[in-house]
Protein backbone atom coordinates (compact mmCIF):
# COMPACT_ATOMS: atom_id res chain seq x y z
CA UNK A 1 0.00 0.00 0.00
CA UNK A 2 1.39 3.22 -1.04
CA UNK A 3 1.91 6.09 1.91
CA UNK A 4 -0.96 8.13 0.43
CA UNK A 5 -3.76 4.99 0.75
CA UNK A 6 -2.52 4.97 3.82
CA UNK A 7 -3.28 8.55 5.04
CA UNK A 8 -7.03 7.48 3.83
CA UNK A 9 -7.50 4.24 5.40
CA UNK A 10 -6.08 6.24 8.49
CA UNK A 11 -8.27 9.09 7.88
CA UNK A 12 -5.75 11.79 8.16
CA UNK A 13 -6.25 14.67 5.87
CA UNK A 14 -3.09 16.74 5.55
CA UNK A 15 -3.46 19.75 5.91
CA UNK A 16 -2.46 22.87 3.27
CA UNK A 17 1.16 23.94 4.01
CA UNK A 18 1.84 27.07 6.35
CA UNK A 19 2.34 30.14 5.45
CA UNK A 20 5.94 30.68 6.53
CA UNK A 21 6.14 33.73 9.37
CA UNK A 22 9.90 34.62 8.09
CA UNK A 23 12.17 34.83 4.95
CA UNK A 24 12.48 30.59 4.08
CA UNK A 25 10.71 28.40 2.45
CA UNK A 26 8.60 25.20 4.11
CA UNK A 27 10.68 22.30 2.53
CA UNK A 28 14.01 21.98 0.17
CA UNK A 29 15.07 19.10 -2.13
CA UNK A 30 18.71 18.74 -2.00
CA UNK A 31 19.17 15.39 -3.91
CA UNK A 32 16.97 12.32 -2.78
CA UNK A 33 16.59 14.32 0.58
CA UNK A 34 13.72 16.84 1.88
CA UNK A 35 14.34 19.14 4.14
CA UNK A 36 11.42 21.16 6.24
CA UNK A 37 11.90 23.76 7.69
CA UNK A 38 10.22 23.71 11.57
CA UNK A 39 6.67 23.14 11.50
CA UNK A 40 4.92 24.88 14.58
CA UNK A 41 0.99 22.76 15.22
CA UNK A 42 -1.04 25.52 12.79
CA UNK A 43 -4.38 24.33 12.73
CA UNK A 44 -6.53 27.09 10.09
CA UNK A 45 -3.61 29.13 10.23
CA UNK A 46 -3.59 29.95 13.68
CA UNK A 47 -1.57 27.86 16.97
CA UNK A 48 -4.63 25.82 18.90
CA UNK A 49 -2.91 27.02 22.42
CA UNK A 50 0.69 29.08 23.35
CA UNK A 51 3.00 28.34 26.07
CA UNK A 52 5.34 26.92 27.91
CA UNK A 53 4.83 22.91 28.45
CA UNK A 54 4.62 21.47 31.58
CA UNK A 55 2.77 20.67 35.08
CA UNK A 56 0.97 22.93 36.83
CA UNK A 57 -1.96 25.97 36.13
CA UNK A 58 -1.05 28.41 33.14
CA UNK A 59 1.24 25.44 31.29
CA UNK A 60 0.55 23.52 27.96
CA UNK A 61 0.38 19.87 29.26
CA UNK A 62 2.37 17.05 27.78
CA UNK A 63 -0.74 15.35 26.52
CA UNK A 64 -1.88 18.07 24.41
CA UNK A 65 2.01 19.19 23.22
CA UNK A 66 2.15 15.63 22.11
CA UNK A 67 -1.24 16.45 20.33
CA UNK A 68 0.59 19.56 18.78
CA UNK A 69 3.62 17.91 18.01
CA UNK A 70 1.39 15.26 16.09
CA UNK A 71 0.10 18.42 14.07
CA UNK A 72 3.70 19.86 13.56
CA UNK A 73 4.35 16.27 11.86
CA UNK A 74 1.20 16.12 9.12
CA UNK A 75 2.28 20.32 8.24
CA UNK A 76 5.52 19.09 8.07
CA UNK A 77 4.21 16.58 5.58
CA UNK A 78 2.01 18.59 3.55
CA UNK A 79 5.38 20.83 3.04
CA UNK A 80 7.17 17.47 1.63
CA UNK A 81 4.03 16.66 -0.49
CA UNK A 82 4.37 20.50 -1.88
CA UNK A 83 7.79 19.64 -3.12
CA UNK A 84 7.09 15.83 -4.06
CA UNK A 85 3.15 16.00 -5.31
CA UNK A 86 2.99 13.06 -3.43
CA UNK A 87 3.86 11.04 0.11
CA UNK A 88 4.22 7.80 -2.64
CA UNK A 89 7.38 9.56 -3.62
CA UNK A 90 8.74 9.21 0.01
CA UNK A 91 11.19 6.60 0.77
CA UNK A 92 12.30 6.74 4.74
CA UNK A 93 11.25 9.04 7.39
CA UNK A 94 15.14 9.85 7.90
CA UNK A 95 15.29 12.30 11.05
CA UNK A 96 13.01 14.08 13.22
CA UNK A 97 14.24 17.25 14.71
CA UNK A 98 11.65 18.68 17.96
CA UNK A 99 11.63 21.90 20.32
CA UNK A 100 9.20 21.76 23.49
CA UNK A 101 9.06 25.28 24.83
CA UNK A 102 9.30 24.19 28.24
CA UNK A 103 9.12 25.41 32.18
CA UNK A 104 12.46 25.56 33.89
CA UNK A 105 11.11 22.01 35.43
CA UNK A 106 9.88 20.21 32.55
CA UNK A 107 11.56 17.26 31.58
CA UNK A 108 9.53 14.94 29.51
CA UNK A 109 10.53 16.55 26.24
CA UNK A 110 11.10 13.23 24.46
CA UNK A 111 7.38 12.01 25.36
CA UNK A 112 6.08 15.34 23.69
CA UNK A 113 7.80 14.56 20.56
CA UNK A 114 6.38 11.05 19.99
CA UNK A 115 3.37 12.71 18.95
CA UNK A 116 5.15 13.59 15.89
CA UNK A 117 7.02 9.99 16.06
CA UNK A 118 4.32 7.90 16.63
CA UNK A 119 2.21 9.41 13.31
CA UNK A 120 5.06 9.08 11.01
CA UNK A 121 5.25 5.32 12.40
CA UNK A 122 1.86 4.80 11.84
CA UNK A 123 1.80 6.45 8.32
CA UNK A 124 5.02 5.14 7.11
CA UNK A 125 5.48 1.71 8.96
CA UNK A 126 9.02 0.30 8.99
CA UNK A 127 10.18 3.61 6.37
CA UNK A 128 8.95 6.18 9.48
CA UNK A 129 10.95 4.85 11.56
CA UNK A 130 13.98 7.66 12.39
CA UNK A 131 16.85 9.42 14.15
CA UNK A 132 15.37 11.85 16.34
CA UNK A 133 15.96 14.69 18.44
CA UNK A 134 13.97 16.45 21.61
CA UNK A 135 15.20 19.49 22.55
CA UNK A 136 14.32 21.95 25.64
CA UNK A 137 14.11 25.33 24.68
CA UNK A 138 13.10 28.51 26.50
CA UNK A 139 10.74 29.93 23.70
CA UNK A 140 9.67 29.20 20.47
CA UNK A 141 8.42 31.56 17.44
CA UNK A 142 4.77 32.84 18.54
CA UNK A 143 5.12 31.38 21.85
CA UNK A 144 4.33 27.93 20.29
CA UNK A 145 4.49 24.91 22.35
CA UNK A 146 6.35 22.70 20.10
CA UNK A 147 7.78 22.79 16.62
CA UNK A 148 9.20 19.72 14.39
CA UNK A 149 11.31 19.85 11.38
CA UNK A 150 11.58 16.57 9.27
CA UNK A 151 14.43 15.35 6.74
CA UNK A 152 12.83 12.85 4.38
CA UNK A 153 14.58 10.51 1.67
CA UNK A 154 12.77 10.00 -1.77
CA UNK A 155 12.58 6.69 -3.61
Amino acid sequence: MGHEARLAELGITLPEVAAPVAAYVPAVRSGNLIFTSGQLPFVDGALPEAGKVGLGDGLVSPEDAAAYARTCALNALAAVRSVTGSLDAVARIVKVVGFVASDPSFTGQPAVINGASNVLGEIFGDAGVHARSAVGVSALPLDAPVEVEVIVELA
